[in-house]
């Protein structure tokens, strides 16, 4: 799924964001690799120095480098890219090397490294590390640490990674445009140590939203609280990978917020722990259990959780618009409207009309309604049981017993055990427990205790 291209070659002129040395000119660019499917790519593992356990990006993965000397080489391109948000909608975005977000970058604390950026943009670009320690004309900040990188030239940033963590990478440079356009990507650094904080499964994801009207493919750069589509890894539900892990194995959650406002995620079935903020790791004896972990807007929090409850857990922002795709700001409510009267004569006039949301909106959800051109229905997504009613942000968390160690295949619903699952009960008076307190059918005694209020002497009040 991942490709090369070679743009340029070592003869291309380099403007660096620190003044590049003829070692780098004579050693050539590396090669770019690119990537546009949106299945989740396998973990990249290390071929050389410290061990670790690497991440799986959802609907993502992780850019190849090169070892130049004891420099960590990679080539990230800014360019037009087109990334489909779920089946049957296809977003014209801003990203890198084919996708957005752009790939993760992986590295372990000590690293040297060089990376190379090429601008196929129609405007002018930087990357700014975010959450990074570097030199300050490192930083990536158009205009005061660093000229803008013009269309059509390449730049690298050179430094050492100091400590371990999670991180992002984005533009500093016509910010609300190019991240409105789904500019960004993660960066996780390993800790040196390759029994530091190990984990058996390590999941990265960005949230990031748009607004895209039904029918057309451009974000609405200026939109600053009314998107309708909200996602991660610029994929709303049910495109969104699902997480699969292996009964027993310790799980890390890693996530990052690009997106205009706060997302409390929550997660079903545990109790797990903040390990990771943007400052760095979380002592032990300074976590607390959570089940929702809200992340604030260009923060990144990682959580981690033991996997001994098999089952399918449902992950998602908890605030419900966002679990919706294509949301329409001024919908009317209709709940408790008789609307039966109207049908016929509407439909003289609108053929298709239907009558919806006289009892709520989860009608929709079983719905197969044409579709206007290059959109999602605001509700979608079935399970074994029915239709899941959701959208946008919103994935499956599945924990399974007798998965290999680092595979990551969709195992499908879970099987429950007989007499684990909800059921119907369908005749009160047999199946309902007696109630002691019944003196006849349908009849109950219920002692209560009265207290009138006294009169205040001093103001007379109650």
């Amino acid at each position: 799924m991942i490709s090369r291209r070679n743009l340029i070659g070592g003869s291309a002129i380099l403007a660096g964001a620190a003044a590049v040395s003829s070692r780098v000119q004579a050693a050539g660019i590396p090669e770019a690799a690119f990537a546009t499917s949106p299945a989740m790519q396998p973990p990249l593992f290390p071929s050389s120095g410290p061990d670790y356990q690497p991440v799986v990006t959802l609907n993502g993965w992780t850019l190849p480098w090169r070892m130049n000397g004891d420099w960590k080489e990679f080539h990230l391109v800014a360019e037009p890219v087109e990334r489909e948000i779920a089946p049957g909608m296809k977003a014209h975005l801003w990203g890198y090397n084919g996708q957005s977000p752009g790939p993760t970058i992986e590295c372990v604390e000590g690293d040297k490294l060089r990376i190379f950026v090429t601008n196929k943009l129609p405007e002018h670009t930087t990357i700014h590390w975010h959450g990074m320690l570097l030199p300050n004309g490192m930083d990536g900040v158009g205009g005061l640490t660093q000229p803008h990188i013009k269309p059509g030239k390449t730049f690298v940033y050179e430094f050492a990674l100091k400590k371990s963590g999670t991180f992002m990478y984005h533009p500093h440079a016509d910010e609300m445009v190019q991240m409105a356009m789904g500019m960004m990507g993660f960066f996780v650094v390993h800790p040196r140590d390759p029994k530091f904080m190990r984990v058996d499964r390590d999941f990265v994801f960005l949230l990031n939203s748009y607004d895209i009207d039904p029918g057309s493919y451009v974000p609405k750069v200026m939109t600053m609280a009314d998107f309708n589509l909200w996602t991660w890894n610029s994929r709303a539900f049910p495109g969104i990978d699902h997480l699969v892990v292996r009964k027993g194995d310790r799980v890390r959650v890693r996530v990052g917020n690009l997106t205009m406002t706060n997302h409390p995620i929550h997660m079903h079935g545990y109790h797990f722990e903040v390990s990771c903020t943007d400052g760095g790791w979380v002592p032990q004896s300074a976590r607390w259990p959570e089940v929702t972990t809200d992340i604030p807007v260009g923060a990144m929090r990682a959580y981690e959780f033991v996997a001994d409850e098999p089952g399918d857990w449902a992950i998602h922002c908890h605030k419900s618009h966002h679990t919706m795709n294509a949301m329409g700001h001024e919908v009317k409510t209709f709940i408790g409207a008789e609307q039966r009267d109207l049908v016929k004569p509407i439909r003289r006039l609108v053929p298709d009309y239907m009558q919806m949301g006289s009892a709520g909106m989860a009608e929709m959800g079983s719905m197969e309604m044409p579709m206007p051109d290059n959109t999602l229905p605001m509700m979608t997504g079935f399970g074994q049981f029915g239709p899941l009613e959701m959208g946008g942000m919103f994935s499956v968390v599945k924990v399974r017993d007798g998965l290999d160690r680092n595979d990551y295949k969709d195992p499908g619903w879970f099987k429950h055990p007989a007499g684990t699952v909800a059921y119907e009960v369908s005749d009160l008076t047999r199946d309902a427990p007696s109630r002691k307190s019944d003196t006849a059918p349908g009849k109950r005694t219920i002692e209560v205790t009265v207290v009138k209020p006294r009169m205040n002497s001093h103001n007379g009040q109650h």
